[in-house]
């Protein structure tokens, strides 16, 4: 298995995770452009892709998804209100459109969707079942759910929201009302959460953990990481040997071989 971070931040979103002979992209949320040329540099052909999966309709999850799928004509999952409240799902190939509600089986690999709280029309993470190994991508979510604590348990490699700095946010230079989207049950997850959420999810197994989609307005690596690092040493953890934290950047490739 191995796993490319292309993009993460409140800008722009994708991820790759190849598992045996599969290769799966989750978001496009930076142009067809740089979709291409990141996937190259991580050695990977655009057309081979075996399908994407969208997490939710919004912008910075789906800017290239159109000119991509065109382009390359891959079967493109999601849920049906995805579908419903995406703009451009009348430009994309009617045969590549297809619908995710709870799990599908592509040859031999085992995906699932969950539902997270986010202020779209039916947002998700997924999971990925491949190799004795399970691959999670968790982000854009304002609160813990049971849905989400129960698919991070499973999960050998993840993906993880760590979306801002509460004082950073709240002395910050956003309005007063996407402040209080940030915060809320339907926004983002705060550096505390995402570490209180690790520690509390991360039993019985080592787990490789990609801190992602960062404001580049309201967070710093640093923070993110010591923050996450203080809830997992307290709770008894050790890192790099029962936990291991990855940075994830807006511009550039973060990329691990698991196998």
């Amino acid at each position: 298995m191995r796993i490319h971070v292309l993009a993460s931040s409140s800008s722009g979103n994708a991820i790759v995770v190849e598992i045996a002979e599969h290769v799966f992209l989750i978001d496009a949320g930076i142009s067809c452009a740089c979709l291409e040329q990141r996937l190259v540099c991580c050695g990977l052909r655009p057309s081979a892709l075996s399908a994407v999966f969208i997490t939710h309709e919004h912008q910075d999850h789906v800017k290239g998804l159109d000119a991509f799928i065109r382009r390359y004509r891959i079967p493109v999952f999601s849920r049906p209100a995805t579908w419903e409240h995406f703009p451009r799902t009348d430009r994309l190939p009617s045969e590549c459109v297809r619908e995710i509600t709870e799990s599908l089986h592509l040859e031999g690999i085992q995906i699932d969707s969950f539902s997270v709280s986010h202020d779209a029309a039916d947002p998700v993470g997924y999971a990925f079942h491949g190799e004795d190994k399970t691959f999670v991508v968790a982000t854009d979510f304002g609160v813990v759910t049971s849905t989400v604590e129960n698919a991070i348990r499973e999960a050998d490699y993840l993906v993880l929201e760590s979306n801002h700095d509460p004082e950073m946010l709240r002395t910050g230079r956003y309005p007063a009302f996407l402040k209080k989207r940030i915060a809320g049950e339907k926004g983002h997850l705060s550096n505390e959460d995402a570490g209180r959420l690790l520690a509390e999810s991360c039993l019985g197994k080592p787990r490789q953990v990609f801190l992602a989609h960062l404001s580049q307005e309201n967070n710093q690596i640093t923070l993110a990481e010591n923050c996450v690092r203080q809830f997992l040493q307290s709770s008894g953890y050790q890192l790099g040997r029962d936990v291991t934290l990855h940075r994830t950047f807006p511009n550039r490739i973060s990329s691990l071989k698991t196998s």
